[in-house]
């Protein structure tokens, strides 16, 4: 096999869509504080709904709406200087390729760079969401029940 053939099976990860979404998990605040000594879960809400976008990938521009999102959440909380910190960070250490479990599309398996989810990813994120709330969890319309 030629050096070129080596380099094209190694990088074929790399183009590869089409893969199977992992269900959505969450570690909070990924290598930070949840929050502060006071309130220990005080942003913990911005990271998870950061870790949903972060979880299903997309776009370059996706991404940075989401890091921003995190950085304005946070900023919301009157926490100016953490949000900054986390907006630096996110973006330093959140890149698609990098081999971590807290990647930009983390759900798709490794080496999925930046790119638009097809309409097959886009149907397995709906799914895997609706599978976070089952129907049977929500409560029910009053209207939708037997009348005697």
């Amino acid at each position: 096999m030629t050096k070129l053939s080596y380099w094209l099976l190694l990088m074929l990860p790399l183009f590869a869509h089409g893969a199977e979404l992992r269900p959505f998990t969450t570690d909070g605040c990924s290598l930070f504080p949840d929050g502060t000594l006071t309130n220990s879960v005080k942003w913990q809400h911005c990271c998870i709904s950061h870790d949903l976008a972060y979880w299903q990938g997309g776009t370059q521009t996706q991404r940075d709406a989401a890091d921003a999102a995190l950085a304005q959440c946070v900023r919301d909380l009157d926490e100016p200087a953490i949000a900054t910190l986390m907006h630096i960070g996110v973006q330093l250490g959140g890149g698609p390729l990098y081999p971590t479990w807290y990647r930009w599309g983390y759900g798709w398996p490794y080496a999925r760079s930046y790119g638009a989810l097809t309409i097959d990813e886009q149907q397995q994120v709906q799914k895997r969401l609706a599978e976070l709330v089952p129907d049977d969890s929500l409560p029910k319309d009053p209207s939708d029940e037997e009348r005697p």
